[in-house]
């Protein structure tokens, strides 16, 4: 009998064991799968998730972990069908309820998760996991409802009364630090880390904080602790390089040096990722930011979406187009730009970039009114890239295309006419009208004065922004000369020919040199105007003359003719 007792404990112990051990065994692989959801395993997750969703089908959390993936990765659809799977298997489970709604929160549905948010709460009210996922649905969003989410995950922390959820104050830190409100984010994390002091999520966290505020040596500080203790944590490798590639930016001395060590560390992220279509598309985001663009167009090359529909295509698409145009491979980039405008669906998320790579590609291969239309269009979407279409005008006035070179230089100021180069923008400008006028006198085209008012009124508003810039008036004397009648009555060019001489006689006489033909153009045309009312200060300006240019007939000829009867005095001509 006693031998009987024996055996059935023992029976009984190994059953207990064996049971214990299963549970366990879910318990660490359901652990396992949030883990990789963590690191961004997304596809090892979701293998591991479907894997015990069909072991343990009544289980609710599995579902649920399940439909997180799917979220994260965008494919709301599948989403929401393990949602409703798990509210199906488990009709206790609040979770899956809060993942329907989350799902309706992607797709802009906010009534609708409201009330799959109730139905949660109406299951596990007192559960502050429910509040918590209520929280997190609010704000592991493209567009947050900080509203929505802060008293849900305050009730959450109000019921974990205990503090014993590190996720609890993990969801709080991160509602702060979203709104870049550290003051208040930093203790939740560092309440996190007092419950579970390795949680590698905080440390990445805490350091990204840092790196917002530029102390870059105590972001690398922080996130460097998580590699030492986790070094197959991929996200703070991510973390890692984005905060050397912004110290690369901010210090140009040890830049080159952290700038490889960025890309070495993206690279690391990538490896220990499960190599996604999503990790490989942050990967290949971060190579446009370091401006890798040898090694974006191999990864591009053969980045797709599993889905042809999902919308991260499109940003795939774009990265081709460019990194085909950085790469100078133009005729190709001009092919996926133009794939890439004919996604008629995406027609909206078209850029001024997009139109700014597209008219690159076609300056380069010679088509410059395409590329002119392009590059304005681009330019008017984002009006701080106003140098790219004055690039253009640039190249037209170089090749002595003046007409060309005014219409762009026109659209430039009339764009952006706080750019940082308007000042020279309205040189180029005013030149170009003028030298369009003077060629077309040169080649007897019997041009109208319209391009001298332009280039005239392009010199004034330069002069306003650069008033001591001595070219500047110096250009509106030859204008205003050539818009003066033929026996210069109105004398239109002699207070800016006198401002050019004042400029760089008397306010910056270190510039007389430099200067000389257009003090001595300046001079001989207030000889010619003064001779005919004050001989004597004729003579004084073309004295002045023949003291920079001893040899200068028009100059000599008009003071034989001022010291007696002669030839009527000459006048300079028309500069071109």
């Amino acid at each position: 009998m006693q031998t009987m007792k024996m055996i059935k404990k023992n029976i009984a112990l190994a059953t207990g064991l064996l049971l214990m051990g299963s549970t366990a065994s879910f318990a660490q692989s359901l652990a396992d799968a949030k883990k990789a959801i963590d690191a961004e395993q997304y596809q090892k997750a979701t293998s591991m998730l479907k894997t015990l969703v069909a072991n343990q089908a009544k289980s609710g959390d599995n579902y649920f972990n399940l439909g997180k993936v799917y979220l994260l990765t965008d494919d709301i659809d599948s989403a929401r069908a393990a949602f409703t799977n798990g509210t199906t298997a488990d009709p206790k489970n609040a979770l899956n309820f809060v993942g329907l709604g989350q799902a309706d929160l992607a797709q802009g549905n906010a009534t609708n998760a409201k009330t799959n948010f109730d139905k949660a709460i109406n299951l596990r009210g007192k559960d502050h996991t429910t509040y918590l996922a209520i929280g997190r649905a609010y704000i592991d969003q493209p567009n947050v409802d900080y509203a929505q989410a802060l008293p849900n995950l305050q009730k959450a922390d109000e019921l974990d009364s205990k503090d014993k959820d590190p996720e609890t104050f993990l969801a709080l830190a991160d509602y702060y630090a979203q709104q870049r409100k550290n003051t208040e984010a930093y203790p939740m994390y560092l309440r996190a880390l007092d419950i579970t002091p390795n949680l590698s999520r905080a440390h990445v966290q805490i350091g990204k904080m840092y790196k917002d505020a530029f102390a870059f040596p105590e972001a690398e500080a922080e996130v460097k602790k998580v590699v030492e203790t986790d070094p197959n944590y991929g996200p703070a490798y991510r973390e890692l390089a984005e905060i050397q590639m912004r110290w690369s930016d901010a210090d140009p001395k040890n830049g080159p040096a952290k700038k490889t060590e960025a890309l070495a560390n993206m690279r690391k992220y990538l490896d220990l990722t499960d190599k996604s279509f999503d990790s490989r598309l942050r990967y290949a985001q971060f190579l446009v930011y370091a401006g890798d663009f040898a090694t974006l167009g191999q990864e591009v090359a053969t980045l797709n979406a599993p889905d042809p529909n999902n919308p991260k295509n499109f940003v795939v698409a774009r990265m081709r187009g460019y990194s085909a145009i950085e790469n100078k491979n133009y005729e190709q980039g001009v092919k996926y730009m133009n794939e890439l405008f004919g996604r008629t669906q995406d027609a909206s998320r078209i850029i001024g970039s997009d139109y700014l790579y597209l008219g690159k590609a076609q300056q380069n291969l010679g088509q410059d009114s395409l590329a002119v239309i392009n590059i304005t269009k681009g330019v008017e979407l984002d009006s701080t890239k106003v140098e790219e279409l004055a690039a253009i005008g640039l190249k037209y006035f170089t090749d002595k295309k003046f007409p060309k070179s005014a219409q762009v230089y026109d659209k430039v100021v009339n764009i952006n006419s706080k750019n940082p180069n308007i000042a020279m923008n309205y040189y180029y400008l005013g030149a170009s009208h003028y030298f369009a006028y003077a060629f077309d006198v040169r080649d007897n085209k019997n041009p109208t004065k319209d391009a001298l008012v332009k280039a005239d009124t392009a010199f004034s508003r330069l002069i306003k922004l650069a008033p001591e810039y001595e070219t500047a008036h110096l250009f509106r004397a030859r204008i205003n000369k050539n818009l003066d009648d033929a026996e210069s009555t109105q004398k239109l060019a002699v207070p800016f020919y006198e401002k050019f001489i004042e400029l760089v006689t008397v306010t910056k006489p270190e510039k007389a040199a430099a200067n000389k033909t257009g003090l001595i153009e300046a001079y001989n045309y207030l000889g010619a105007i003064s001779a005919s009312t004050d001989k004597e200060k004729a003579k004084e300006y073309f004295n002045k003359t023949l003291a920079l240019d001893p040899a200068n007939a028009l100059a000599t000829d008009n003071l034989k003719y001022l010291a007696g009867p002669a030839t009527p005095v000459k006048k300079a001509p028309i500069k071109k």
